[in-house]
């Protein structure tokens, strides 16, 4: 009897458990503001600003354990031509992220000016393919009656007839 294979897992599960030290050095509990800051403040603030790290006041030796914690500090890098609109926005920036969170933790945005670290994105060239293989996607496509639906399947048989190896014959 075989054994079943065990399930890949995404990398992204293991995220918080290689940099979550290093993380919570910087005050983040985990890895989530910075991987999701493009989807928390938007594509086009993203390109400009970083979150660095998130300052949490300290509770003196005699405060009361079962009170609410006191919101943090998020520090952000921005670029210097941005720092001004960022100033602008902070308000907006703070709503996002306790949105994202579900709860007021961050209630102070100090910015810091300095170059931002970009991701460039992959650019992917377009499959070749021949006449032959566009017209057999074509054919296959063609009896879907609604447009969206029958250009959505018509890029998806370009990308995996185009990635997909030469056969050869037997």
């Amino acid at each position: 009897m075989r054994k079943p294979r065990p399930r890949a897992k995404p990398l992204a599960d293991f995220l918080d458990l290689c940099l979550g030290p290093s993380l919570a050095r910087q005050g983040f509990a985990t890895s989530d503001i910075i991987v999701a800051w493009p989807e928390i403040v938007g594509e086009r603030l993203a390109a400009f600003t970083q979150p660095l790290k998130i300052e949490w006041k300290r509770k003196g030796p005699h405060a009361d354990p079962d009170a609410k914690a006191d919101p943090a500090t998020l520090v952000v890098r921005t670029e210097s031509a941005f720092a001004l609109e960022m100033q602008h926005l902070a308000p907006i920036v703070i709503e996002r992220v306790n949105t994202h969170y579900g709860w007021r933790c961050i209630g102070r945005l100090i910015l810091k000016q300095g170059p931002v670290q970009r991701t460039e994105k992959i650019k992917r060239r377009p499959p070749s393919l021949s006449d032959d293989d566009r017209a057999r996607i074509a054919a296959a496509t063609r009896p879907i009656a609604e447009d969206g639906l029958r250009s959505a399947l018509d890029r998806l048989g370009v990308a995996i007839v185009g990635d997909a190896p030469p056969r050869t014959k037997a």
